[in-house]
């Protein structure tokens, strides 16, 4: 059913990892031609938390490999970062390597900003991290999307960061502790603001379990709500041993990206087909399919 899809969460596809130093023109052209032949239409190549130095150097890589390169370029529509202004609480930071998680400041925010060359189109950040939203409201200000998420922000402090700019939530439901607050908690707090953020969702029927996912669905209406992957190096194949930056996972038989411990995931091995499908099982119509899809994140993102 690929209808115009756009992904907002790449971190890499058939066996290609976007946050590794070797990523090369030919590796990038194979991902991005799998990732199409697997229903993404367009992608965010996704860059995750490491040190600043790393990040920028891998934005970077990206940045020019993209653009030598029409096959990359025809999918790849943008650069999402995603940290490393992250909370290190446990279960928060989820996959992230918490020793490069850190309060957000501008000369960082720069650095990784100008090493997208222009493409970095989304930044994804923990609010209570960003000391005075200073760093919201300068990504806002130059047209950047800011989504929250890895965070436990309180609501005062969340409604604050939507004032200043902030307008997404990154995978609702994760990148929080299995074990929490039973009412006030992030997941009430994203939904709660729903008429103000876009709330992006996990949809491989792992992540989020349908029952609560369509839950969520129904609080938070299929207007605000953005289908995404979170693929990573293994989507697209099968069991065996992939990247994530540098961390080594072991995908099972069952397919799932579990992190050290199976304490958390570590992305995902879905496709934006397997998205589709795991959508319509939900009961999910084909014009519902294609709003979470295509035409809400393309909303999201001030795109066509």
């Amino acid at each position: 059913m690929n209808t115009n899809t756009l992904d907002l969460q790449v971190n890499g596809f058939a066996g290609v990892d976007f946050n590794r130093d070797d990523l090369t023109a030919e590796s990038l052209r194979h991902a991005c031609v799998a990732a199409r032949e697997a229903g993404a239409d367009r992608i965010f190549a996704t860059v995750i938390t490491d040190s600043v130095e790393a990040m920028a150097r891998r934005l970077s890589r990206l940045a020019v490999l993209r653009e030598t390169d029409e096959a990359v370029s025809g999918v790849i529509a943008g650069l999402h970062v995603e940290g490393p202004f992250l909370n290190p609480a446990p279960g928060y930071i989820g996959a992230h390597p918490v020793e490069h998680a850190r309060l957000a400041d501008l000369e960082s925010a720069r650095r990784l900003i100008d090493a997208g060359q222009g493409l970095v189109r989304l930044v994804t950040l923990a609010p209570e991290c960003d000391p005075g939203l200073m760093v919201t409201r300068w990504l806002a200000g130059r047209g950047i999307v800011v989504s929250a998420g890895h965070c436990d922000t309180p609501l005062d402090t969340l409604k604050a960061a939507a004032d200043a700019g902030l307008s997404m939530f990154t995978h609702v439901g994760n990148g929080c502790p299995q074990l929490m607050h039973r009412h006030d908690n992030i997941i009430q707090r994203a939904l709660s603001l729903a008429d103000r953020l876009w709330l992006c969702f996990v949809v491989d029927g792992t992540h989020v379990p349908p029952v609560a996912l369509g839950n969520y669905w129904r609080a938070a209406g299929l207007d605000r709500v953005i289908a995404v992957t979170d693929a990573i190096s293994a989507a697209g194949l099968g069991p065996g041993r992939f990247t994530l930056g540098n961390q080594v996972l072991e995908i099972g038989e069952d397919l799932i990206a579990w992190g050290p411990g199976r304490a958390h995931f570590a992305g995902s091995t879905a496709t934006m087909r397997r998205v589709q499908e795991t959508a319509a099982a939900m009961g999910l119509t084909p014009e519902e399919i294609v709003r979470i899809t295509s035409v809400n994140p393309r909303r999201a993102m001030g795109m066509r």
